[in-house]
């Protein structure tokens, strides 16, 4: 199994990745929940039941329109093509939409975007593994999902080289 560390540079590299889309399709792009913590907060902050440990991992912007997007890496089986999310983070995402009237969505490595709506409404739950924290999942067959481009917009810089072709 690999290490925290190992795990988070493959969060971190998703969550790149996924602000490099957004700002391609003329999106402004911050860090945001756990991201923005010291290492001790983050810490301390794993040890609670506190929906503040499912803080979505970025908060995006284009015009009016806001989006905090919590990025899951791995999470996506390549063997039964469903999306995995943990059930207390689309219960805490469930409140954080209703407390900031905001949408919150999950984007998945090949860039499928769920809602916590989508997934409580289409997934059900999957069996507890022995792997990992051991915590309860939501499976979503990848085919319910939207494409990113659908909800973020078709990727400005790869349409302008086109245009001037």
């Amino acid at each position: 199994m690999p290490s925290f560390q190992q795990r988070k540079d493959v969060g971190d590299a998703h969550e790149q990745r996924v602000a490099e889309e957004l700002n391609h399709r003329g999106w402004t792009v911050d860090a945001w929940g756990q991201g923005v913590l010291s290492e001790g907060v983050r810490c301390a902050l794993r040890g609670t039941d506190s929906a503040l440990r499912w803080a979505p991992d970025l908060i995006a912007a284009k015009g009016r329109e806001l989006f905090m997007i919590d990025c899951k890496s791995r999470m996506t089986s390549r063997t039964t093509s469903r999306h995995a999310v943990e059930k207390a983070a689309v219960m805490a995402h469930l409140h954080l939409v209703a407390w900031t009237q905001l949408p919150v969505c999950y984007v998945f490595d090949n860039l499928d975007v769920l809602s916590p709506h989508d997934v409580l409404m289409t997934g059900y739950t999957g069996p507890r593994t022995v792997h990992g924290s051991g915590s309860s999942y939501y499976l979503v067959p990848a085919s319910r999902a939207f494409s990113f481009s659908e909800v973020f917009g078709r990727d400005q810089e790869g349409a302008a080289g086109l245009t001037a072709a």
